[in-house]
């Protein structure tokens, strides 16, 4: 399986139509499409503080930009009545912790798109996923890469609508949980 890294502004719809179009002019076809860009913006001590343009940057890099990849991807996918879109979302789309809301709701928003998209293009023979790496540690980038190949892969061909969190399992974890029965039990 082959690849090819391409650098654009996501939250412009031109960049993302022209990444698309090199893509399609330089290999005759799009298979799989890995929207892998994502900003945390700054954190804020409380909502209060929070302001209109970083929150609005965060959602076009992070939602807009998942948008624009998927539309531009699907144009060229849906002929070819096959392909694969994925997203990069986080495990604080599941699990919250003490970061940024505008990363944490724009990344709960991302795998909304993806179930949404899922439902919409799996008639076309299009997969949509998302990976959700844990946003406790810095995973290795072959971490990441091996869930992607898999995702993009004939391997995962009944596989849509998935987020998969590489996590080792602490979103399913309940700490507060565990500290008190400690607490209580010890």
């Amino acid at each position: 399986m082959g690849s090819e890294y391409v650098h654009c502004d996501v939250s412009k719809e031109s960049d993302v139509q022209n990444a698309v179009d090199n893509m399609i002019s330089k290999h005759g076809k799009l298979d799989i499409f890995f929207s892998n860009a994502g900003i945390s913006g700054n954190n804020y001590p409380s909502i209060l503080s929070i302001n209109y343009e970083d929150f609005k940057r965060v959602f076009d890099a992070n939602v807009y930009g998942a948008f624009l990849a998927a539309k531009h991807a699907t144009r060229v996918m849906i002929p070819a009545k096959r392909g694969s879109i994925i997203f990069t979302s986080s495990s604080l789309s599941i699990a919250c912790g003490d970061t940024p809301h505008t990363y944490t709701a724009s990344k709960n928003a991302v795998v909304g798109l993806t179930k949404s998209l899922c439902v919409e293009l799996g008639v076309h023979g299009i997969r949509v996923n998302s990976i959700s790496p844990f946003a406790g540690v810095v995973l290795e980038t072959n971490d990441v890469s091996k869930a992607a190949l898999y995702l993009g892969s004939d391997e995962s061909k009944y596989v849509s609508g998935l987020n998969l969190v590489l996590d080792r399992g602490y979103s399913t974890t309940n700490i507060a949980l565990r500290e008190a029965q400690t607490k209580i039990f010890a």
